[in-house]
């Protein structure tokens, strides 16, 4: 019996391992994950206590002398049982009452179904970590041809502005790559140019068959055209690479903005309870709220838990690198808070205060632009295409040669009115708030 007795605490020990396992998870996960857990300590609970009830009699059972067994004692063996469970990674064993053994099993897989499904979701929703890697491919190629053309460039101090740009995208590729890949894609684009120019010297392309046909033409005026090719070409192909990190920054710009709001009001709440301000930044960086900000709080961390840097030298740093000038606006007054001895929490709530009304006043200004951009919508695309259509139904009707029949106008009349509405579309999705 004192054997089954240790078999039965080391399972609740076990159990309890898992509930505290389980216990400190419900801080960190989403409403979904929370429905499961829940359930799974409760029967968990409900195990020990089942694990529990039959100590007692099992305790009674222990004598120093061996009896032979009386008709009670058989009787009382009956009412305990041994029960081996085998579960996804270890195995149940205790002993326990019988009346209590369908009970017992029935918490145990509601708990096994449960951490399924748990798993399951933990691996679907696991954050994958990109880790660095040698250059390959393109990039290869282009630092074995210009990578040493790209280092001479930049310690004569060119290309400072997109050093800065290409931080703020957060674009995993060293810079001087970058600037190796910029000058090999122009000098393919230059070839492709001098082949293109060259080839419509000669030929001419058309949408008729054959497609390609030869040039009658002038030679001279001919070569005055096709010369800009190879100019204008790499032109385009340097300008869109160079300004690439600036049209990416814009947009993460826009995306750490629309989180960063609701980001600082919890923010605020955590700093309410007197924590540590790095770990403040440590729990928003492992939220799973915030996928585009947490980038740029990681930054952060990194300067404080890998270089070594203390806080404040810490957002300084990532401010100067951050795509978002309100993000940057927050670390700079964090920062200015920390040297001066002021409360973080009241830091937040002012800060949280300002980005609500800010938030608001976008808001309202979007509604009102919208409402004109509705009279406007009523005046063009419903009530002047009825206008026209009528008008030129009346011409029709008065015998006035317009050079199209009634179908084809209507025709005409649908086309325009679907291409209004089309440009409608576009420029108020254009012009709406990022959040």
């Amino acid at each position: 019996m004192i054997d089954d007795i240790k078999k039965n605490i080391g399972s609740e020990i076990e159990m309890l391992k898992e509930i505290s396992i389980y216990a400190n998870r419900i801080e960190r996960s989403s409403p979904k994950e929370r429905e499961l857990i829940l359930p799974t300590i409760n029967a968990l609970i409900d195990s020990m206590k089942i694990v529990n009830n039959s100590i007692p009699a099992l305790l009674g059972d222990i004598t120093l002398a061996n009896k032979l067994p009386t008709n009670s004692e058989i009787k009382k063996e009956k009412t305990i049982e041994r029960i081996n469970y085998r579960r996804a990674e270890s195995e149940f064993m205790a002993t326990i009452r019988v009346k209590d053994k369908g009970k017992l099993f029935k918490q145990l897989n509601i708990t096994e179904s449960n951490i399924k499904k748990l798993r399951k979701r933990g691996k679907r929703k696991k954050e994958e970590y990109a880790e660095f890697k040698a250059a390959r491919g393109y990039m290869k190629l282009s630092n074995r041809f210009f990578l040493n053309t790209a280092g001479k460039l930049t310690k004569k101090g060119y290309f400072k502005v997109l050093s800065k740009e290409l931080r703020k995208a957060n674009i995993d590729v060293l810079f001087q790559s970058y600037i190796a890949m910029i000058i090999t894609t122009s000098v393919l684009s230059l070839i492709i140019g001098i082949v293109l120019s060259i080839f419509l010297m000669f030929f001419n392309i058309g949408i008729d068959w054959p497609f390609v046909s030869i040039y009658q033409g002038s030679y001279l005026m001919r070569a005055f055209i096709v010369i800009w090719i190879p100019i204008i070409l790499p032109i385009l192909v340097f300008g869109t690479l160079y300004i690439y990190p600036t049209t990416e920054k814009g947009t993460i710009s826009k995306k750490v903005n629309q989180e960063l709001s609701f980001a600082v009001i919890h923010m605020s709440a955590i700093s309410g309870s007197g924590i540590q301000p790095s770990e403040i930044f440590r729990i928003i960086g492992l939220s799973k709220e915030y996928p585009h900000l947490r980038k740029e709080i990681r930054k952060v961390l990194n300067q404080i838990n890998l270089y070594g840097y203390d806080l404040v030298t810490a957002l300084n740093n990532a401010a100067s690198t951050t795509s978002s000038d309100k993000l940057a606006e927050l670390f700079f007054g964090l920062a200015t808070t920390i040297n001066s001895g002021g409360e973080f929490s009241e830091f937040f709530n002012k800060r949280a205060e300002t980005l609500l009304t800010d938030y608001r006043l976008e808001r309202q200004k979007y509604a009102k632009n919208a409402e004109t951009f509705m009279d406007i919508y009523i005046s063009v695309v419903i009530a002047a295409p009825m206008i026209l259509m009528l008008f030129l139904i009346l011409l029709t009707i008065g015998n006035f040669d317009v050079g199209l029949s009634l179908v084809q106008l209507s025709v005409l009349v649908i086309l325009v009115m679907a291409m209004i509405n089309v440009f409608f579309l576009l420029f108020i999705h254009l012009n709406q708030p990022s959040y």
